[in-house]
Order: C-alpha cells, then structure tokens, then sequence
C-alpha cells in the first residue's frame, strides 16, 4: 500500500515573496485524492522529530539557535526564510514525515513524503531555504537502529545537495549521488560520492543515459539495501532558476527509472519531493503528482 506523509503545516504561509511556491503543498494531497491515486487513510501526519533523533546529525547549539530565534542575522538570511517558531515546528515535522515514510518504506516497498528533500542544510547552518536536513537525519536513524546497512541517495534535485553530501563525506554506510546543473546553485559545491554536473540545455535522452548508467553502476558497485530519493521538478524545462530542458514525459521517465531500478533490486525506497519553480503551478503539481503515480504503478499494482 502506498503510504504518504503531509501534514497542513507543510503549507505554512510566509511573507509574499515565498507564498507561491508554498501552494503546491496544498495542491499535491488534494490532486492525488481527486485523480484517485490515493484515498485518504494512505495520507498520515507526521509528529515532530524529537531532539534526540535530530541531535544525530545536527549541532545541539545549532538546534537551539534554531528552536529559541537566536540565529545570527547573516544564518538568517543564508536559510533565506525569516525566523518563526512555526517554521522550525514546520521543519521538525518534514523531518520525521521522512523518518516514517522510510519505516513504511521497510514494511511496503515504497513510501512518499509530500515536502522535504532539504538537501543544503548541514550539521551546523541551514542555506537555500533548508533548516534540518530530513533525508540525512532519516538516514543516520535507520543506521542508528540498525534498520539498513547501505543506504544509497539518489539526488535528482536540479541543484546539488551539498549539505547532504558534507554530512556523509566521511561515511561508508551512505553514498551520495548527485546529479545537478552545474551552473545552479551552490555555485561551491561539496564532493559526493558520485556527481553528475549537468550543463546547461541537457535535454531527456542524455540526461536519461546517464541516469541508467550510474545507477547501474552504483547498484552493482555499492549495493545498497535502502534508498532515498530526492525527486525535485526543478528539472523541468519550464522552471525559471533550472537551466535545464527535460520535458514532462522526460522528467516522467526518470521517475519510472528510479523506482524500476529500486523494485527489481528488491530496495526499499523514501521519497522526499525536493523543489521545482516553473511559472505555472500546474506543471509544479503535475510533475510531482507523476512521482505517485510512478510509485504506485510500479510498486503496488
């Protein structure tokens, strides 16, 4: 059964430069119930991640800046959100979406978190509109609990997941795979495991060749026993900050390439939606909505 985390903080209002990208969060749940993808007992809300499991990967002092508002102004303005207690509940609650979307995942196969994939969050700073880092954090819990031993991250993200990939740098048990536009932000990226730097204009095919290659190469090399993956539409050739050309039906197929290569290894895989700006909402929610449907068919028909 796909099993899908949102809750209505996910849509949390912010000051008017921020509000649209927000809406998807609204939009995504009420697509999937009305195209019947799910029904409404696969949706749950996750609780917040308590401080124990978020002390794991992240600084205690960084936490507390976080939690009490004493962030520095320059912190502030690097995350790009101004501080509220909501937004760190906010932030708390995508963490353990992902946490519960991974043990659903162990149970059947699959399992969706509508928000997350802050991936340029670090142990000790947040940047890029990313506070805590969910799929990190959900990572050293299973590790921590002994739930999986080799855990693959499949960043599909159009900018590279640079805290994430500092927060596994020196980790055998994790390997960080990144495929980004090369001239996306962070203009300093980290080192992954495995980068893929995209330039400008790629469009489906080679984009998809290289995708089938490294994740062949990887899953024979590596040989995980759990994935995370991160699958932004900021991909999509109508997204405003991208600067890459994947269609619909491309950004389609890289779904169904994730997740065929996740089900005929027998992977269990957690699904954060990570980011997408195109002007029209539509193909925003469209895009995303897709990764469900990709999971579904794949995974539970």
């Amino acid at each position: 059964m796909l099993t899908v985390a949102w809750h209505p903080i996910y849509a949390h209002p912010l000051p008017e430069g921020h509000r649209f990208p927000m809406l998807k969060y609204e939009l995504i749940p009420q697509q999937l119930l009305y195209e019947g993808v799910i029904q409404t007992h696969q949706l749950f809300e996750p609780e917040m991640c308590a401080s124990d499991i978020l002390e794991m990967t992240h600084e205690v002092g960084y936490l507390n800046d976080l939690k009490n508002g004493t962030l520095e102004p320059s912190h502030v303005r690097r995350i790009g959100f101004p501080w509220s207690y909501e937004l760190y509940q906010r932030e708390c609650i995508i963490v353990q979406g992902t946490i519960r979307c991974a043990l659903n995942a162990l149970r059947h196969g699959v399992s969706l978190n509508i928000a997350g994939g802050t991936h340029h969050a670090f142990t000790n700073r947040g940047e890029g509109f990313c506070l805590l880092n969910d799929i990190a954090v959900a990572a050293n819990y299973l590790l921590h609990h002994k739930l999986a031993e080799r855990i693959l991250i499949v960043d599909l993200d159009v900018h590279q997941g640079n805290g994430t990939a500092a927060l596994f740098q020196h980790n055998d048990s994790v390997f960080t795979f990144s495929m980004h536009g090369s001239h996306n932000y962070p203009f300093v990226k980290e080192q992954s495991d495995q980068d893929i730097p995209l330039p400008d204009g790629i469009t489906d095919d080679d984009y998809l060749a290289m995708l089938d290659d490294n994740l062949l190469h990887i899953g024979n090399e590596f040989k995980p026993d759990f994935v995370f993956y991160l699958s932004g539409v900021d991909v999509l050739e109508t997204d405003k900050y991208g600067k890459l050309k994947l269609t619909a039906y491309g950004c389609r197929q890289r779904d169904d390439m994730v997740f065929d290569f996740c089900k005929n290894r027998q992977l269990p895989v957690a699904v954060a939606m990570g980011g997408g700006y195109s002007p029209q909402i539509a193909d925003i929610v469209n895009a995303h909505v897709h990764t469900f449907k990709s999971a579904q068919k794949i995974f539970c028909d």
